[in-house]
């Protein structure tokens, strides 16, 4: 079966085979995929290539944290991709969106202000852990409607550092 995989708006087609395989868009790889529990982490060998990566499910789509860069993924079968197309369902992020910390870790900076518009992709937050710096970006175009944390703070997976709303919400908001 396909599957069709959206990373940050590029789509992808997967097609998993026998023997350790899949094809990307045509092309092979091998691979091997283990879950390391002892770091809460995914290590995947793809062509005799190493990769580590944190992942966690949120809503419909996976947030997959590697090489200190932070990817949003949906993955959904040829079916489901065909049906939503069908139906006109787009995978954009609406109205508040909470950016969380994928680990424990050390706040190095914090290059946006409460108020300030983003786009996708922008950087939000620069996270220190594991001894790698990883950048969590803006999954959307938006406002910065709080930010939780400073540079030097320590955070726990999962706790809210940044919320982003919609640009529209924020003019409610204020009142505008």
């Amino acid at each position: 079966m396909k599957y069709i995989t959206t990373v940050n708006d590029e789509e992808f087609i997967i097609e998993i085979e026998h023997n350790n395989q899949i094809l990307v868009n045509g092309k092979r790889y091998e691979i091997d995929f283990q879950h390391l529990p002892e770091a809460d982490a995914l290590s995947l060998l793809l062509n005799n290539q190493s990769l580590e990566a944190v992942v966690e499910a949120r809503d419909d789509v996976w947030d997959v944290l590697t090489k200190g860069e932070l990817y949003t993924v949906k993955v959904q079968d040829e079916r489901a991709y065909r049906l939503a197309k069908a139906r006109g369902v787009t995978s954009d992020v609406a109205g508040e969106v909470q950016i969380k910390s994928p680990m424990p870790g050390l706040i190095v900076a914090v290059p946006v202000a409460e108020g300030q518009f983003v786009q996708k992709g922008d950087k939000v937050i620069i996270l220190e852990s594991m001894k790698m710096e990883n950048e969590l970006r803006a999954p959307k175009d938006g406002v910065i409607a709080r930010i939780n944390v400073a540079a030097g703070a320590s955070v726990e997976k999962d706790q809210v550092l940044a919320v982003i709303i919609d640009e529209d919400e924020e003019e409610l908001i204020s009142g505008e």
